[in-house]
């Protein structure tokens, strides 16, 4: 089995890192090239960059502001939010990017997603999924775009599979309830998008204890565990999760 990574989220808005409840009532958290800094000589296996409102503004990602997180950090950086096309790919990678996540454009135009695979390989092509509960839907999970502020009526398990069946390398699958609440991942959304895929799935929204962290990893089948506000706000350090993980059986890069 690969390590598991452990990978601290910098939502970030108007140059700032921010962070919220249901993706929504963002408070101030830091500035992201310091914060990147920080997580990088703390552990971090990786750095997720998330634009948060360059998709419902219709705006360009900042890229100068992820080149400034770049160039201080030493471990692989991913970016999402507002990547609508292969040039946006191709500026994300231009800025530091090691990889790239798309969300909405996913859903509305699979077939741009289909070619970034073919250009720039599955390693770097993520597929972001917003999901909140909707028991009428075989997985009781719902797909959810623009920032998680629109309903798709689509099924996120057979969102997935289509998605696999491009040829993406990873799933970033993010419960919507669960976000910033810190009562742990939602376990049964990470496991079904792994079994029914058999990609790597970074679970997303709801990490508060370190137990949630081992829940996402063995319940939850998750190869990549995000967070941000336990570490953000300094609740746990990313060793700590390292630690404990290890401790329990879980395989991680010390």
């Amino acid at each position: 089995m690969d390590p598991v990574k452990v990978i601290p989220c910098l939502d970030v808005r108007d140059g700032r890192v921010v962070k919220g409840v249901h993706f929504v009532d963002l408070r101030d958290a830091a500035d992201p090239v310091e914060a990147a800094e920080a997580y990088s000589e703390g552990g971090a296996d990786e750095i997720v960059f998330l634009d948060i409102t360059a998709t419902v503004e219709g705006r360009q990602t900042a890229f100068d502001v992820l080149a400034g997180v770049a160039a201080v950090s030493d471990v692989p950086l991913t970016l999402g939010g507002g990547i609508r096309s292969i040039q946006d790919i191709e500026a994300a990678l231009a800025a530091g990017a090691n990889s790239v996540s798309v969300s909405s454009a996913a859903y509305r135009d699979p077939q741009m997603v289909a070619e970034a695979v073919r250009q720039f390989g599955p390693q770097r092509i993520i597929v972001a999924i917003d999901a909140d509960a909707n028991d009428g839907l075989p997985s009781g999970r719902e797909v959810y775009i623009d920032g998680g502020r629109t309903a798709t009526q689509t099924d996120v398990v057979q969102f997935a599979r289509r998605m696999a069946d491009i040829g993406v390398g990873r799933i970033l699958a993010t419960s919507k309830a669960m976000d910033g609440v810190k009562r742990g991942y939602d376990i049964a959304l990470t496991r079904g998008i792994a079994q029914a895929t058999g990609l790597p799935v970074v679970a997303s929204g709801g990490a508060g204890t370190l137990e949630h962290f081992y829940e996402a990893a063995t319940e939850g089948l998750a190869q990549g565990l995000l967070a941000a506000s336990v570490f953000h706000f300094g609740l746990l350090s990313i060793r700590e999760v390292k630690g404990y993980l290890a401790h329990r059986g879980v395989p991680v890069k010390l």
